[in-house]
């Protein structure tokens, strides 16, 4: 008892996975989902396969996950305020995305991509009660599909204004923040834009959503800043500009690239290290002590 199990059939099933309004199963025969209620299967035919479970209790779950998962942390704060109301958490979450299209279109990757691992992983159950060698599982790039909604452009002299008000609202949310990180900043490259190698990215309807921005010297490209818009973080637009800097300074034969980071960047570290950075420099700072 065999089916194939291609993209169309993935699809349906997990629509009916979702649907809450009957019994379906899937006949192992025809490959094809069906409900139970329309008195067309036997629940005692082994040909007829019960979908898997999926309720409003593992959506919650996978809710938790995808917003436990986030790097941004404004979209990531409200997402988690809004599964904790109890009533109406499903339309709470809902309407939190709404807001944050670039999440929104994330959460529907991600959605999609743990969905089909259930019904794969179901699958393969089935296979090896049937004696049949076990299938794999594609792996999808879920911020590659946000990242499509930007597009990428040189820097100008006219993003200045934008460029540098991010950047203000980079060092901290109030003066006091502000007055701490740019002194421990100074010490790090200076603030340039737009920079001898410069990128932006925008939405598509045009909004400024961050930048990076580099200088040379006599013995290496530094690159001054990476920044991205609050809303936009998480969906890995900070290593899209990184890449295409690199991309620019290996076309102009730029042997050696350097970044101070910021500490709690951890997670950009890790592209850097993938770009084949090595860390050279560990900054230590000391903020006044009161008894």
């Amino acid at each position: 008892m065999q089916f194939e199990l291609n993209q169309t059939l993935i699809d349906e099933i997990i629509f009916y996975m979702e649907d809450q309004s009957g019994e379906f199963v899937l006949d192992a025969q025809e490959g094809i989902v069906i409900n139970m209620d329309d008195g067309e299967a036997d629940s005692n035919d082994s040909r007829y396969v019960p979908l898997p479970d999926w309720g409003p209790s593992e959506g919650f779950r996978l809710m938790e996950h995808f917003t436990a998962g986030l790097h941004n942390a404004l979209v990531r704060e409200e997402l988690s305020a809004a599964l904790d109301r109890g009533r109406g958490v499903f339309r709470a979450f809902k309407d939190t995305l709404t807001r944050y299209p670039e999440a929104e279109k994330l959460w529907f990757g991600y959605k999609d991509r743990e969905m089909k691992r259930e019904v794969i992983s179901w699958y393969n159950s089935l296979r090896e009660v049937w004696g049949l060698e076990l299938i794999g599982e594609e792996p999808e790039d879920i911020a590659g599909l946000a990242l499509e909604d930007f597009r990428f452009r040189q820097g100008m002299t006219q993003d200045s204004a934008v460029a540098q008000e991010l950047h203000l609202a980079c060092l901290g949310a109030d003066d006091a923040e502000k007055a701490v990180n740019a002194a421990v900043f100074a010490g790090m490259a200076e603030w340039v834009f737009p920079g001898d190698i410069c990128c932006v990215a925008e939405t598509a309807g045009g909004e400024f959503a961050g930048y990076i921005s580099a200088v040379r010297s006599d013995t290496a490209l530094r690159i001054c800043a990476v920044e991205v818009q609050a809303e936009y973080r998480g969906l890995g637009l900070g290593k899209a500009l990184l890449a295409r800097l690199l991309e620019q300074a290996d076309s102009e034969k730029n042997s050696v690239v350097i970044i101070d980071l910021p500490a709690g960047q951890g997670h950009f570290a890790r592209a850097l290290l993938r770009e084949h950075f090595n860390p050279r420099v560990q900054r230590y700072c000391r903020y006044s002590v009161t008894s």
